[in-house]
């Protein structure tokens, strides 16, 4: 009795339909992986974002195309779909792995060329060996 009053329930659970301006899968996995990286820089440094004049969430609505609302109802009705919306947030996370791998990459160059500055100076003030001096012997 109690299973069948469970099943019963289970059959009201209303989905929502596919709004008209649904954000497609692949645009979905880039606006996210953006999203992601602003939230970021937003924690990191804010005040660095505000004086530099750059307003993150209009800054993704514009580079999209899309507004706040179309957002939100793309969110929605993906997330109705756990298997689709797990796709779109396993292609965000290797995105951002992949953009972390860069960045690591960048930044070990980076550190060597600072290093060989480094090491370029401290030659450069080795005082130069005078070759028309004479010999004392």
């Amino acid at each position: 009795m109690i299973l069948v009053l469970i099943l019963s329930s289970c059959q009201d659970v209303e989905r929502m339909e596919k709004p008209e301006n649904l954000i497609p899968r692949g645009k979905m996995v880039e606006v996210l992986t953006e999203l992601s990286l602003l939230h970021g820089a937003r924690s990191y440094n804010k005040n660095m974002l505000e004086e530099k004049g750059i307003a993150p969430y209009p800054y993704l609505m514009q580079k999209y195309g899309i507004d706040s609302a179309q957002l939100v109802q793309s969110n929605n009705y993906y997330a109705q779909n756990y298997r689709e919306y797990g796709y779109i947030y396993e292609e965000v996370k290797q995105r951002l792995e992949l953009l972390m791998k860069k960045y690591d990459s960048l930044r070990e160059i980076e550190e060597k060329e600072r290093d060989s500055l480094r090491n370029l100076n401290k030659d450069s003030l080795d005082l130069p060996v005078d070759t028309l001096q004479q010999d004392s012997l």
